[in-house]
Protein backbone atom coordinates (compact mmCIF):
# COMPACT_ATOMS: atom_id res chain seq x y z
CA UNK A 1 0.00 0.00 0.00
CA UNK A 2 1.30 3.46 -1.10
CA UNK A 3 0.17 6.77 0.54
CA UNK A 4 1.09 10.36 0.03
CA UNK A 5 1.15 12.75 3.04
CA UNK A 6 0.92 16.50 3.12
CA UNK A 7 1.23 18.24 6.35
CA UNK A 8 -0.67 21.73 5.38
CA UNK A 9 0.48 24.39 7.04
CA UNK A 10 -0.70 28.61 7.51
CA UNK A 11 0.90 31.12 9.42
CA UNK A 12 1.59 30.98 13.29
CA UNK A 13 1.09 26.76 13.30
CA UNK A 14 1.37 25.50 16.78
CA UNK A 15 4.63 23.80 16.28
CA UNK A 16 3.65 20.35 17.75
CA UNK A 17 0.52 20.37 16.24
CA UNK A 18 2.58 20.00 13.09
CA UNK A 19 6.06 18.45 14.56
CA UNK A 20 3.92 15.80 16.56
CA UNK A 21 2.73 13.91 14.04
CA UNK A 22 5.18 14.98 11.08
CA UNK A 23 7.93 12.92 13.18
CA UNK A 24 5.76 10.28 13.68
CA UNK A 25 4.69 9.90 9.84
CA UNK A 26 9.01 10.30 9.09
CA UNK A 27 9.54 7.61 11.37
CA UNK A 28 7.14 5.25 9.59
CA UNK A 29 8.23 6.67 6.07
CA UNK A 30 11.89 5.14 7.32
CA UNK A 31 10.65 1.91 8.06
CA UNK A 32 10.42 0.94 4.24
CA UNK A 33 6.53 1.15 3.65
CA UNK A 34 5.17 3.59 0.63
CA UNK A 35 5.05 6.67 2.80
CA UNK A 36 5.78 10.08 1.27
CA UNK A 37 5.80 12.92 3.40
CA UNK A 38 4.87 16.75 2.08
CA UNK A 39 4.95 20.07 4.37
CA UNK A 40 3.09 22.41 1.99
CA UNK A 41 1.81 25.94 2.60
CA UNK A 42 0.37 28.68 1.01
CA UNK A 43 3.39 30.70 1.44
CA UNK A 44 7.21 28.93 0.99
CA UNK A 45 7.87 30.53 4.77
CA UNK A 46 6.21 30.83 7.52
CA UNK A 47 6.08 31.90 11.53
CA UNK A 48 5.35 29.27 14.38
CA UNK A 49 3.99 29.76 17.74
CA UNK A 50 7.74 29.68 19.03
CA UNK A 51 8.87 32.04 17.37
CA UNK A 52 11.35 30.43 15.03
CA UNK A 53 10.50 30.19 11.22
CA UNK A 54 9.96 27.13 8.85
CA UNK A 55 11.26 27.51 5.52
CA UNK A 56 11.22 25.34 2.10
CA UNK A 57 7.72 25.02 2.63
CA UNK A 58 5.89 23.17 -0.98
CA UNK A 59 3.53 24.73 -2.35
CA UNK A 60 -0.05 23.64 -2.21
CA UNK A 61 -0.65 21.11 -5.14
CA UNK A 62 -3.39 22.11 -7.52
CA UNK A 63 -4.41 18.77 -7.71
CA UNK A 64 -4.05 16.02 -5.18
CA UNK A 65 -2.45 12.23 -6.46
CA UNK A 66 -4.47 9.57 -5.81
CA UNK A 67 -4.01 7.65 -2.26
CA UNK A 68 -3.26 10.79 -0.59
CA UNK A 69 -3.46 11.55 2.24
CA UNK A 70 -4.13 15.89 3.83
CA UNK A 71 -3.37 16.71 7.35
CA UNK A 72 -4.15 20.14 8.44
CA UNK A 73 -2.32 21.63 11.83
CA UNK A 74 -3.62 24.05 14.20
CA UNK A 75 -2.45 27.48 14.95
CA UNK A 76 -1.74 29.31 18.05
CA UNK A 77 -3.91 32.39 17.71
CA UNK A 78 -7.13 31.31 16.11
CA UNK A 79 -9.02 34.62 15.57
CA UNK A 80 -6.14 36.49 14.64
CA UNK A 81 -4.19 33.27 12.49
CA UNK A 82 -7.13 32.36 10.45
CA UNK A 83 -8.27 35.85 9.46
CA UNK A 84 -4.80 35.96 7.84
CA UNK A 85 -5.38 35.84 3.88
CA UNK A 86 -3.31 32.74 3.92
CA UNK A 87 -5.72 31.01 5.98
CA UNK A 88 -8.23 31.49 3.29
CA UNK A 89 -6.19 29.93 0.53
CA UNK A 90 -6.13 26.88 2.10
CA UNK A 91 -9.60 27.15 3.06
CA UNK A 92 -10.16 27.56 -1.10
CA UNK A 93 -7.69 25.12 -1.47
CA UNK A 94 -9.44 22.08 0.51
CA UNK A 95 -12.64 22.80 -1.30
CA UNK A 96 -11.52 22.31 -4.20
CA UNK A 97 -7.76 19.85 -4.14
CA UNK A 98 -9.03 16.92 -2.53
CA UNK A 99 -10.19 13.99 -5.10
CA UNK A 100 -13.05 10.90 -4.24
CA UNK A 101 -10.32 8.53 -2.51
CA UNK A 102 -8.72 11.88 -0.27
CA UNK A 103 -8.56 11.62 3.48
CA UNK A 104 -8.34 14.77 5.84
CA UNK A 105 -7.48 14.87 9.08
CA UNK A 106 -6.90 17.71 11.40
CA UNK A 107 -5.01 18.82 14.26
CA UNK A 108 -6.41 21.11 17.23
CA UNK A 109 -7.84 24.39 15.46
CA UNK A 110 -7.40 22.76 12.17
CA UNK A 111 -10.79 21.72 12.42
CA UNK A 112 -12.09 25.29 12.58
CA UNK A 113 -10.15 25.28 8.40
CA UNK A 114 -12.11 22.26 7.44
CA UNK A 115 -15.14 23.42 9.41
CA UNK A 116 -14.86 26.86 7.11
CA UNK A 117 -14.41 24.61 3.31
CA UNK A 118 -17.52 22.73 4.49
CA UNK A 119 -15.90 19.20 5.65
CA UNK A 120 -17.61 18.26 8.62
CA UNK A 121 -20.59 19.07 7.08
CA UNK A 122 -23.14 15.79 8.55
CA UNK A 123 -20.28 14.27 10.03
CA UNK A 124 -18.95 13.91 13.35
CA UNK A 125 -15.74 15.37 14.85
CA UNK A 126 -14.29 17.11 17.11
CA UNK A 127 -11.72 19.73 18.29
CA UNK A 128 -9.52 21.21 21.20
CA UNK A 129 -12.08 21.27 24.26
CA UNK A 130 -11.56 25.33 23.77
CA UNK A 131 -12.91 25.15 20.59
CA UNK A 132 -16.09 22.98 20.77
CA UNK A 133 -18.11 26.12 20.56
CA UNK A 134 -16.55 27.51 17.88
CA UNK A 135 -16.79 24.59 15.56
CA UNK A 136 -20.07 24.05 16.46
CA UNK A 137 -21.12 27.65 15.01
CA UNK A 138 -18.72 26.80 12.54
CA UNK A 139 -20.46 23.82 11.23
CA UNK A 140 -23.83 23.94 12.55
CA UNK A 141 -24.52 20.72 10.40
CA UNK A 142 -21.74 18.64 12.26
CA UNK A 143 -21.72 16.59 15.30
CA UNK A 144 -19.21 18.16 17.31
CA UNK A 145 -18.18 15.50 20.04
CA UNK A 146 -16.27 16.78 23.28
CA UNK A 147 -13.69 14.00 25.48
CA UNK A 148 -12.91 12.27 22.15
CA UNK A 149 -9.18 12.30 21.53
CA UNK A 150 -9.84 11.88 17.93
CA UNK A 151 -12.87 11.21 16.10
CA UNK A 152 -13.07 9.48 12.59
CA UNK A 153 -15.96 9.44 10.14
CA UNK A 154 -15.54 8.52 7.10
CA UNK A 155 -12.67 9.80 4.87
CA UNK A 156 -12.31 13.08 7.70
CA UNK A 157 -10.90 12.58 10.69
CA UNK A 158 -10.40 15.73 13.31
CA UNK A 159 -7.91 15.75 16.46
CA UNK A 160 -8.67 16.99 19.94
CA UNK A 161 -5.60 19.02 19.57
CA UNK A 162 -1.79 19.09 20.09
CA UNK A 163 -0.10 15.90 21.21
CA UNK A 164 -3.48 14.00 19.86
CA UNK A 165 -1.68 15.08 17.08
CA UNK A 166 0.50 11.73 17.43
CA UNK A 167 -2.28 10.04 18.77
CA UNK A 168 -3.64 10.30 15.04
CA UNK A 169 -0.38 9.73 13.39
CA UNK A 170 -0.26 6.65 14.76
CA UNK A 171 -3.53 5.49 13.98
CA UNK A 172 -3.17 6.21 10.52
CA UNK A 173 -0.02 4.36 9.96
CA UNK A 174 -2.03 1.35 12.36
CA UNK A 175 -4.72 1.55 9.53
CA UNK A 176 -2.56 1.52 6.50
CA UNK A 177 0.24 -0.27 7.19
CA UNK A 178 -0.24 -2.69 10.17
CA UNK A 179 -0.09 -2.42 14.39
CA UNK A 180 2.91 -4.08 13.81
CA UNK A 181 4.85 -0.73 12.19
CA UNK A 182 2.87 1.72 14.59
CA UNK A 183 4.29 -0.40 17.38
CA UNK A 184 7.78 0.27 16.38
CA UNK A 185 7.45 3.70 15.40
CA UNK A 186 5.82 4.27 18.87
CA UNK A 187 8.35 2.82 20.83
CA UNK A 188 11.10 4.87 18.58
CA UNK A 189 8.86 7.75 20.05
CA UNK A 190 8.57 6.49 23.60
CA UNK A 191 5.45 7.19 23.98
CA UNK A 192 3.02 4.99 26.13
CA UNK A 193 0.25 3.76 24.76
CA UNK A 194 -3.40 3.10 26.25
CA UNK A 195 -6.78 3.35 24.54
CA UNK A 196 -9.90 5.26 26.16
CA UNK A 197 -12.02 3.04 28.81
CA UNK A 198 -15.21 3.25 25.88
CA UNK A 199 -13.30 1.90 22.93
CA UNK A 200 -12.10 -1.92 22.36
CA UNK A 201 -9.31 -3.49 23.78
CA UNK A 202 -5.71 -2.86 21.97
CA UNK A 203 -5.09 -5.17 18.77
CA UNK A 204 -1.87 -7.57 20.58
CA UNK A 205 0.67 -5.55 17.99
CA UNK A 206 -0.04 -2.54 20.53
CA UNK A 207 -0.74 -4.37 23.78
CA UNK A 208 1.92 -5.06 26.23
CA UNK A 209 3.71 -2.76 24.68
CA UNK A 210 3.35 0.05 27.69
CA UNK A 211 7.06 -0.54 28.92
CA UNK A 212 10.77 0.37 28.41
CA UNK A 213 12.87 -3.11 28.50
CA UNK A 214 14.32 -3.56 25.33
CA UNK A 215 14.82 -7.57 25.74
CA UNK A 216 11.34 -7.88 26.45
CA UNK A 217 10.63 -5.78 23.46
CA UNK A 218 13.16 -7.66 21.00
CA UNK A 219 10.83 -11.39 22.21
CA UNK A 220 8.12 -9.86 21.23
CA UNK A 221 9.21 -8.08 18.34
CA UNK A 222 10.25 -11.85 17.43
CA UNK A 223 7.12 -13.42 17.84
CA UNK A 224 5.03 -10.47 16.23
CA UNK A 225 7.02 -11.14 13.22
CA UNK A 226 5.83 -14.75 12.80
CA UNK A 227 3.35 -15.37 15.24
CA UNK A 228 2.72 -19.33 13.81
CA UNK A 229 5.95 -19.86 14.53
CA UNK A 230 6.32 -22.36 17.46
CA UNK A 231 9.18 -19.99 19.53
CA UNK A 232 10.67 -22.14 22.20
CA UNK A 233 11.92 -20.80 25.92
CA UNK A 234 15.63 -21.13 24.52
CA UNK A 235 14.45 -19.45 20.53
CA UNK A 236 12.85 -16.57 22.53
CA UNK A 237 15.88 -15.74 24.82
CA UNK A 238 18.99 -16.14 22.26
CA UNK A 239 16.61 -13.19 20.49
CA UNK A 240 16.26 -11.31 24.14
CA UNK A 241 20.23 -11.56 25.07
CA UNK A 242 19.44 -13.33 27.82
CA UNK A 243 18.34 -16.26 29.69
CA UNK A 244 14.68 -18.26 29.21
CA UNK A 245 14.31 -17.49 33.38
CA UNK A 246 15.13 -14.07 33.44
CA UNK A 247 13.61 -13.53 30.19
CA UNK A 248 10.51 -15.25 31.42
CA UNK A 249 10.78 -12.83 34.91
CA UNK A 250 11.19 -10.11 32.57
CA UNK A 251 8.05 -10.94 30.39
CA UNK A 252 5.64 -11.07 33.76
CA UNK A 253 7.30 -7.98 35.10
CA UNK A 254 7.14 -5.53 32.32
CA UNK A 255 4.95 -6.68 30.05
CA UNK A 256 2.44 -8.32 32.26
CA UNK A 257 1.35 -11.27 30.97
CA UNK A 258 3.53 -14.66 30.33
CA UNK A 259 4.95 -15.42 27.49
CA UNK A 260 2.78 -17.84 26.78
CA UNK A 261 -0.32 -15.62 27.00
CA UNK A 262 0.91 -13.29 24.60
CA UNK A 263 2.08 -16.26 22.14
CA UNK A 264 -1.35 -17.09 21.94
CA UNK A 265 -2.57 -13.62 21.72
CA UNK A 266 -1.17 -13.22 18.29
CA UNK A 267 -1.56 -16.51 17.23
CA UNK A 268 -5.51 -15.34 18.09
CA UNK A 269 -5.39 -12.07 16.35
CA UNK A 270 -3.68 -14.29 12.95
CA UNK A 271 -6.67 -16.45 13.10
CA UNK A 272 -9.37 -13.66 12.98
CA UNK A 273 -8.93 -12.45 9.59
CA UNK A 274 -8.48 -15.83 8.33
CA UNK A 275 -11.66 -16.76 10.00
CA UNK A 276 -13.67 -14.31 7.46
CA UNK A 277 -12.61 -16.54 4.45
CA UNK A 278 -15.66 -19.08 4.23
CA UNK A 279 -13.40 -21.10 2.07
CA UNK A 280 -10.93 -22.06 4.92
CA UNK A 281 -11.59 -25.17 6.98
CA UNK A 282 -11.12 -24.61 10.87
CA UNK A 283 -8.56 -26.85 10.79
CA UNK A 284 -6.69 -24.66 8.19
CA UNK A 285 -7.21 -21.69 10.02
CA UNK A 286 -5.68 -23.46 13.45
CA UNK A 287 -2.84 -24.64 11.33
CA UNK A 288 -1.94 -21.48 9.36
CA UNK A 289 -2.44 -19.19 12.90
CA UNK A 290 0.45 -21.68 14.44
CA UNK A 291 -2.41 -23.92 16.66
CA UNK A 292 -1.63 -27.94 16.48
CA UNK A 293 -5.23 -28.37 15.69
CA UNK A 294 -8.83 -26.95 15.42
CA UNK A 295 -9.33 -28.05 18.89
CA UNK A 296 -6.59 -26.21 19.90
CA UNK A 297 -7.92 -23.27 18.45
CA UNK A 298 -11.17 -23.60 19.97
CA UNK A 299 -9.84 -24.30 23.51
CA UNK A 300 -7.56 -21.24 23.70
CA UNK A 301 -10.12 -19.00 21.95
CA UNK A 302 -12.60 -19.63 24.47
CA UNK A 303 -10.15 -18.67 27.32
CA UNK A 304 -9.45 -14.90 26.00
CA UNK A 305 -12.54 -14.14 24.03
CA UNK A 306 -16.68 -14.80 23.62
CA UNK A 307 -18.80 -16.80 21.61
CA UNK A 308 -16.72 -19.19 18.78
CA UNK A 309 -14.24 -19.03 16.24
CA UNK A 310 -16.79 -19.43 13.71
CA UNK A 311 -18.98 -16.49 15.22
CA UNK A 312 -16.24 -14.35 15.52
CA UNK A 313 -15.36 -14.95 11.11
CA UNK A 314 -19.16 -14.15 10.76
CA UNK A 315 -19.37 -11.18 12.27
CA UNK A 316 -15.79 -10.14 11.22
CA UNK A 317 -16.48 -8.44 7.83
CA UNK A 318 -18.86 -5.64 9.43
CA UNK A 319 -16.55 -4.63 11.84
CA UNK A 320 -14.04 -1.17 11.79
CA UNK A 321 -11.34 0.00 13.55
CA UNK A 322 -12.79 3.80 13.13
CA UNK A 323 -12.51 4.18 16.53
CA UNK A 324 -9.45 3.18 17.17
CA UNK A 325 -8.38 5.53 19.53
CA UNK A 326 -4.57 5.44 21.07
CA UNK A 327 -3.97 8.28 24.19
CA UNK A 328 -0.43 9.26 24.34
CA UNK A 329 1.81 9.73 27.43
CA UNK A 330 5.10 11.22 26.64
CA UNK A 331 8.16 9.12 28.66
CA UNK A 332 11.18 11.22 29.84
CA UNK A 333 13.60 8.14 28.68
CA UNK A 334 15.39 8.47 25.49
CA UNK A 335 15.17 6.61 22.27
CA UNK A 336 18.28 4.93 23.11
CA UNK A 337 17.04 2.80 25.23
CA UNK A 338 15.50 0.76 22.23
CA UNK A 339 19.28 0.79 20.99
Amino acid sequence: MSLSVWLVLTPNVLLLDYAGPAEALRMAAGMDVGLTLHTCAPVPRLSTSVGVELAGLEPLPERLPPDSLVVVAGVACEAEDYARPEAQQVIDWLRRAPQADTRIASVCSGALLLARAGLLDGRRCTTHHSLTGTLRALAPAARVEEDRVFVEDGPVLTSAGITTGIDLALYLVERHFGGALAARVARRLVVFLRRGGDDPQLPPELAWRNHLHPAVHRAQDAIASDPARRWSAAELAAQAHVSPRHLARLFARHAGVSITEYQQRMRLAQARPLLADRNLSLERVAELSGFGSARDLRRVWARYEAGSPRAQGQAAPTRSLRSLVVCVKLCKRVDQVFG
